[in-house]
């Protein structure tokens, strides 16, 4: 019994080799190589030079690091319920079945699986200040558009809009979740007479939580992380308006060269995320539902 057990054992491990070498090699690895590299200056060329907590030091009086760290603030707390409120609100939409629903459902999801330089590309076009389709349409109502990513007032905003492409995500996992919740609970709450938004406040939102809780751990990662639209739409904007830090981090590492501290900046910006996020999971607790059990931590 204990050789078979110790032969399953084997087994497992070498069917998961592929990918534990993957994680050891390709994130673990090159992890631990960058918290080394914080604590140097280093320009890919010459030697490191150990200069130990300088370059955290410096992020302390580094005013273009305090710019990307509000950006980066901003957008998500702006954006992350946008995402949420948005990707619910599609997914009420295509809930119904209803003939020819799945075509709307895939309508609305295919924008997820383009590539994000490709509808950055695209929105550039439509919010091109001189004869873009958003210019053109508010034009015709009489109204003068601004010039959306050349204007350090309107750019940051116009990266939030741009990410409203990216709904479809959300709306998915939220249909999965609305489709769980029993019929009969609806029936039972209209013989009591509720109506639809008493059972949306009373019956979906609640049975919906363990859903919205994981949407919003993914958006907060997702968001902290912003760089595609930045890069290729504004390359940090006018005036710094768009200069998100994983934007300044890819600029201190490969235009600057400075690796030590561009991972300096990156651990700084995994202990944000980390932070953002066990707060998320430890406040569950008060507000996720799960059905047949008790609300948990």
């Amino acid at each position: 019994m204990q050789k078979r057990s110790r032969s399953s054992t084997i087994a497992f491990y070498l069917s998961i080799s592929p990918w534990l070498i993957g994680l050891v090699a390709f994130a673990i690895l090159p992890m631990l190589i960058s918290l080394v590299v914080s604590f140097t200056n280093w320009d890919l060329i010459s030697s490191p030079q150990w200069v130990a907590l300088k370059n955290y030091q410096r992020l302390l009086n580094d005013p273009t690091f305090h710019q990307s760290l509000k950006v980066t603030f901003l957008f998500t707390f702006l954006y992350v319920p946008l995402d949420l409120a948005g990707g619910l609100f599609l997914a009420m939409l295509v809930r119904p079945k209803l003939p020819g629903i799945g075509v709307f459902r895939s309508i609305f999801y295919l924008p997820v699986i383009f590539s994000g330089v490709a509808f950055v590309v695209v929105w550039m076009w439509m919010l091109n200040p001189d004869g873009g389709l958003v210019n053109l349409a508010l034009g015709a109502f009489g109204i003068q558009g601004p010039r959306w990513l050349m204007d350090p007032n309107w750019s940051l905003p116009s990266l939030i809009l741009m990410s409203f492409w990216g709904w479809g995500r959300s709306m998915v996992l939220f249909l999965g979740g609305l489709q769980a919740i029993p019929r009969d609970v609806y029936e039972a709450a209209e013989m009591d007479g509720a109506g639809k938004v008493r059972q949306f406040f009373k019956i979906t939102l609640p049975l919906i939580t363990p859903i919205l809780f994981f949407n919003l751990v993914l958006s907060i990662i997702s968001t902290f992380q912003t760089f595609t639209s930045a890069f290729v739409a504004t390359n940090g904007g006018p005036l710094d308006s768009t200069l998100f830090l994983v934007l300044y981090i890819y600029r201190q590492a490969f235009q600057f060269f400075n690796m030590g501290y561009a991972s300096a900046l990156a651990w700084v910006l995994l202990l944000i995320i980390l932070v953002f996020t066990l707060f998320v999971v430890r406040s569950q607790k008060f507000w996720v539902f799960y059905i047949g059990e008790e609300a948990r931590g």
